[in-house]
């Protein structure tokens, strides 16, 4: 299948609505953060025909795929393999002092969940993989093989929201010293086997907080958007926008602090007079999060989690 076939972006048209007022001038920049199979980045160039697109991927695979598919668009589209928390550097390389619009899909692309070796998936047996780049670090199996119980508690509390990391981690060790972890299977049906009948019941398939907490760790999801939305917000030119798509609860979370103290003034209490050195530097574009309709979710169940943010700059930072 192809990556246009089989990758639906979330919330097209709305994040395309909330970048728009930025990227209707010419030599407009917009960055997708989060290119993956390339279909906002599409969208991006087909709806602002003036704009310029800098696209980052960490993922071999999701550029090469991505750049067939916006080759059309020639040098309007510059893609660059760069895990997104180093937009910073790409910027800098590519001569690009400030950009119009940033575009974030955090968490893991369509098409590395609809890639069966890379292991992301718990509903199909896979090599338990799941790094995004797979030419670099650690892999799933690794981690569940090496680390140690203290160390793998702590990651599905903190990164899966396990209520149950202590039962889990204690089966995990206990079969870790048969044989090693290898295959994404063996592990869905230990943590079956593990969980009590009343955990079982809620929440879906009972694999799901391990395998995301697994995926955090072994791309270090949450430190890179700790460190990339601040980069990006700094980026923006003023009147330039940003939109970030999030799928779990904490990366929503480091997003909705980013934004709130952006917006906030820092001005000690009691000024007759803010000063412009303590006046927000945004202004924020959604109330809360925005999430996705109904009729999109039925159309695209990966829909389902997403929660939208966006700001506009309306300040430079004064120093």
């Amino acid at each position: 299948m192809s990556s246009n076939a089989r990758h639906v972006p979330v919330m097209l048209q709305r994040c395309l609505d909330m970048l728009a007022p930025a990227l209707t001038a010419p030599g407009a920049v917009v960055v997708d953060c989060t290119l993956g199979a390339g279909g906002h980045s599409e969208a991006l160039l087909k709806t602002f025909p003036d704009a310029r697109l800098v696209a980052l991927d960490r993922d071999p695979t999701a550029l090469a795929l991505a750049g067939e598919r916006l080759a059309p668009y020639g040098d309007r589209a510059t893609l660059v393999r760069a895990v997104y928390h180093e937009l910073p550097e790409v910027l800098e390389r590519l001569g690009i002092p400030k950009v119009q619009g940033v575009l974030f899909d955090l968490g893991v692309s369509s098409m590395q969940l609809d890639e069966a070796d890379r292991g992301f998936a718990y509903a199909q047996d896979a090599p338990l993989d799941m790094r995004m780049d797979q030419t670099t670090g650690m892999s799933a199996a690794e981690v569940l093989n090496t680390y140690p119980p203290g160390e793998l508690v702590r990651i599905l509390r903190q990164y899966g929201e396990e209520k149950q990391a202590k039962r889990i981690v204690s089966a995990i060790v206990r079969e870790r010293a048969k044989e090693p972890f290898s295959n994404s299977a063996r592990l869905v049906e230990l943590i079956r086997d593990a969980l009590p009948q009343a955990a079982k019941r809620t929440g879906g398939n009972p694999a799901k907080r391990t395998f995301q907490a697994l995926r955090i760790e072994v791309n270090a999801e949450l430190a890179s958007v700790e460190a990339a939305i601040p980069a990006a917000v700094a980026s923006l030119a003023v009147g330039g926008r940003i939109a970030v798509l999030s799928y779990q609860s904490l990366e929503d979370r480091i997003v909705k602090g980013v934004f709130a103290a952006g917006a906030t003034s820092t001005a000690p209490p009691g000024l007759p007079v803010v000063p412009e050195q303590y006046q927000p530097r945004l202004k924020l574009l959604t109330r809360g999060a925005e999430l996705p309709t109904e009729e999109e979710i039925a159309e695209n169940r990966r829909a389902a989690p997403a929660r939208l943010r966006g700001a506009e700059r309306i300040r430079e930072d004064i120093r």
